[in-house]
């Protein structure tokens, strides 16, 4: 028999590694493209409000301006159980 076609025994005692589990979770980037100062007050600013805190956000790094840093951040969201579309 394929290895391939072989059950893992060990599949669902790891953390995210049921297909289930992964699926229902959408992976988002937020980057704040600007000026240094201005990248930094927007991840401050954003902490203040509960979005994020200042730790999550990566280190500055350039973008494509010279003049010009970035920084992400990467949420990890449940899926909402209704699909419908938010009304207008």
């Amino acid at each position: 028999m394929s290895q391939k076609f072989v059950p893992d025994e060990n599949e669902f005692a790891r953390p995210n590694s049921e297909p289930a589990a992964v699926s229902e979770q959408d992976v988002l980037l937020v980057t704040v493209v600007g000026s240094p100062q201005g990248v930094r007050e927007t991840i401050l600013t954003l902490y203040r409000l509960g979005f994020a805190k200042v730790g999550d956000w990566s280190p500055l790094q350039r973008a494509a301006n010279p003049k010009q840093v970035m920084s992400v951040l990467i949420r990890r969201k449940v899926r909402s159980t209704d699909s419908k579309p938010p009304a207008r």
